[in-house]
């Protein structure tokens, strides 16, 4: 993921694993995104929740207000992607 490889991605990375609590990791995600951003990357992660207790799309959709094209897409990643949902998942469950 050449992407992830870049100076500014590894700033990220490092300020996220730098995070300990719940307050910061607010503080932090608010100055970083927009709220658009934000509301999008929530989505997303209920999106993959939802999925992964075997939800159907449609029923997703009406929960989440989600399109079709982000609950695919988020399926697609959850399914086929470098298993980054699944390790969270684990890790939230422990």
């Amino acid at each position: 993921m050449k992407i992830l490889e870049t100076e500014g991605a590894h700033l990220l990375i490092d300020a996220l694993k730098n995070l300990d609590n719940e307050q910061d990791i607010k503080c932090f995600l608010t100055d970083l995104m927009t709220t658009k951003e934000l509301l999008d990357m929530s989505q997303r992660m209920q999106v993959a929740s939802l999925l992964k207790q075997g939800m159907v799309y449609s029923k997703i959709a009406e929960i989440t207000g989600a399109s079709t094209a982000t609950i695919s897409r988020v399926s697609r990643c959850y399914s086929y992607g470098e298993d980054g949902y699944k390790k969270v998942f684990g890790e939230i469950e422990k």
